[in-house]
């Protein structure tokens, strides 16, 4: 799979993901300090979903109604963030399509789709 992964996300999930050779664009190598409606953009015109630690692709996907080819929020507190890459690709692989455009949540032992949970 393709994504965008923007500045906040932690590099580990790059490399994990890139590792499991899937397609991996890191704004912070290609375009750092790009403001998130043009990171969505980025995400958007390059048919890939966007990787993030920011609730604020919340507000722009939901409030602000910018469309998207899929979102991943990753919501890991301190103590749960080493099993943040790995949890990442597994959901990458368990799940594939199904996240395409679509708002996905990843928590530990929790993903949820849209609302639903998986």
């Amino acid at each position: 799979m393709r994504f965008v992964a923007d500045e906040s996300c932690d590099f580990g999930v790059v490399r994990a993901l890139r590792a499991a050779a899937h397609d991996v664009v890191a704004v912070a190598e290609a375009s750092p300090r790009l403001a998130d409606d043009k990171v969505l953009e980025l995400a958007r015109d390059n048919g890939t979903i966007l990787l993030t630690e920011d609730k604020d692709f919340g507000e722009l996907v939901y409030a602000a109604r910018q469309k998207s080819c899929g979102v991943i929020l990753l919501r890991f507190p301190a103590h749960a963030r080493s099993s943040m890459s790995d949890a990442l690709v597994e959901a990458v692989d368990r799940l594939g399509a199904r996240l395409s455009s679509r708002f996905t949540v990843v928590q530990p032992g929790r993903i949820r789709i849209g609302g639903s949970v998986f």
